[in-house]
């Protein structure tokens, strides 16, 4: 035992839960942290962010792409509010993430002191739990407790507030091994199992839809073996993009708003729908009330808020989706379902993904970058036409391969998230794919990743015009393009080069390919500004409250 400061605590205690790496932007009343951080700069990397937004993404990317617990840190006041996008981003997504922020003094406190927010208030709807330290006696066990709860059950985003005089004051400190993290199983019970096990075996036409809940849960392995085992297709959402090979013959594709023709029209007409780890978003089921209305439904998840929230699910078990997937594939002999998988086969030849060849497009380029790299590279996306079309049409044969916002819909989180990503997992080629628009909003980020040499690519899939947007405004609101077109000075090119990265501009479908290999190849921060056209579009597409098997795409609307 030894006698430290608040802040010295804090840096053990980060140090004892194996943090290697930080993001984060020092502050007033942060700065006892940050003097505690200089002296352990051997055993914590610090990155220092452009935005503390920056810091939240980065600390949320480094945990999707490594299943640890992100840090970030950021004084009071409007340092704090300026985590609260990046907090409410992993909060939706369910990533495990503790953001430290550090408060005026306890004597301070609610007086409208300079830089003071209650932002364990503001955080509250948007965090898994949050803690204001008072008192150093409490210092060290708060912040484990942030761990465990940031990682346990449903994962998510946990806030520890501490005044700026706990980490000056002064208490003695003891080293604690970290409790493992132990899979909810005390949930799956032997009748819910059984009943599942029923439903299986009755099918003639199984579909497997999966979420981000099995990423989470590290279930690829159990879920594959369960998969063939019961021979049945397998669509994801946006989140569980990696949870299944999408290589492999039984996948086909995203469900939702923007998922194939042949899984909204398979689950459409399944008798039995098995959901793993998802949460029955708006923009998967489109219209509630037909949502895979053939279908018995039954659901596994670790949340049983989730159970009956959204749709109202026939049986569920509720628990670990790895564990509940391994009890019952022990329990289940091999089922013959070909008739039903051939006619899911015969609809993936009759609906492929189609787009325009001849020229450059979003497709075009998401394609050749998984031919350049093997389907081996991290993708990081903002949101928007781009990250759809990256869902639809890079094959992600492994989890955590794929970081995007799902949930809340971040225009620019993904440049942080990729740099945080890429110092998480150093091995790995690491690309963002963003938008003109959502460049826009955090393109500073380039300036981080250059002081420090993050070698990321950065693609901007460049159409002068926020395209989501822009493609609603064509198909429901008569083409009146309100504030959606982005025609003006900016040079993305110049702008990459100021801050230091290596930067070309892509006109061509030629051009692409040796512009990818030499930014790889370079192993440095690079940005790639491609010129597509203002009018492509995401298909297929669902209209918004329509049934998912009203699927239509660029073809349909030519009738």
């Amino acid at each position: 035992m030894k006698t430290l400061t608040g802040a010295e605590i804090v840096i053990e205690c980060l140090k004892e839960q194996k943090v290697d790496t930080v993001f984060g932007y020092p502050g007033g009343s942060i700065l006892n942290i940050y003097d505690a951080l200089y002296k352990h700069q051997d055993e914590i990397n610090h990155i220092l962010t452009a935005h503390e937004q920056g810091a939240a993404h980065a600390a949320d990317g480094y945990s999707r792409a490594t299943g640890k617990v992100g840090v970030c840190m950021a004084t009071s006041g409007p340092g704090a509010t300026n985590l609260v996008t990046g907090i409410a981003t992993a909060y939706m997504d369910s990533i495990p993430m503790v953001a430290i922020t550090c408060n005026v003094a306890l004597p301070l406190l609610g007086r409208d002191s300079f830089q003071e927010i209650d932002i364990t208030g503001v955080t509250m709807p948007i965090t898994k739990y949050n803690f204001i330290v008072k008192d150093i006696t409490k210092l060290a066990d708060t912040i484990r407790r942030a761990f465990a709860i940031a990682q346990t059950g449903r994962p998510g985003p946990v806030l520890v507030d501490i005044t700026k005089d706990v980490t000056a004051a002064s208490f003695d400190y003891e080293y604690k091994e970290p409790k493992p993290i132990v899979r909810q199983e005390d949930t799956i019970t032997e009748e819910d199992l059984e009943t599942a096990l029923t439903m299986i075996r009755k099918s003639q036409k199984p579909y497997i839809f999966v979420g981000g809940g099995a990423i989470i849960a590290g279930a690829e392995e159990e879920l594959s073996s369960f998969a063939h085992k019961i021979q049945a297709p397998v669509a994801d959402s946006l989140m569980g993009k990696g949870a299944y090979d999408g290589t492999d013959e039984l996948y086909t594709g995203m469900v939702g708003m923007h998922g194939t023709k042949t899984s909204n029209l398979g689950i459409t007409e399944c008798d039995l729908l098995i959901v793993i780890g998802a949460r029955f978003s708006d923009r998967v089921v489109g219209k509630a009330s037909k949502f895979a209305r053939n279908a018995k439904i039954l659901q596994f998840d670790v949340d049983p808020a989730e159970i009956n929230k959204n749709i109202k699910t026939h049986a569920s078990v509720v628990g670990d989706v790895k564990s509940i997937l391994r009890k019952l594939n022990v329990r289940l002999d091999p089922i013959n379902h070909e008739e039903w998988v051939a006619h899911i086969e015969r609809l993936k030849d009759m609906y492929p993904m189609r787009y325009e060849k001849s020229i450059l497009t979003g497709p075009f380029i998401i394609e050749k970058i998984y031919e350049v790299t093997g389907g081996d590279a991290v993708i990081a996306t903002e949101v928007g036409q781009h990250q759809m079309w990256a869902a639809q049409y890079y094959q992600y044969k492994y989890p955590r391969s794929f970081i995007t916002s799902g949930g809340l819909g971040t225009m620019g989180y993904g440049l942080g998230a990729a740099m945080g990503a890429k110092m998480g997992v150093k091995d790995k080629v690491v690309i963002n794919i963003a938008g003109d628009g959502c460049f826009r909003m955090n393109f500073n980020e380039i300036a981080t990743a250059t002081r420090y040499n993050i070698p990321i690519i950065q693609i901007v899939l460049n159409n002068h015009v926020l395209g989501m947007v822009r493609q609603w405004q064509t198909l429901f609101y008569g083409k009146r393009y309100s504030h959606t077109e982005l025609n003006d000075q900016v040079d993305f090119v110049k702008i990459a080069e100021g801050m230091g990265a290596k930067a070309y501009r892509v006109t061509s479908k030629e051009e692409f390919e040796p512009v990818l290999r030499e930014a790889i190849a370079l192993n440095v921060p690079v940005v790639i500004d491609c010129q597509i056209h203002c009018d492509d579009k995401v298909f297929p597409m669902v209209s918004p409250g329509a049934p998912i098997e009203e699927v239509f795409d660029a073809e349909d609307l030519k009738i």
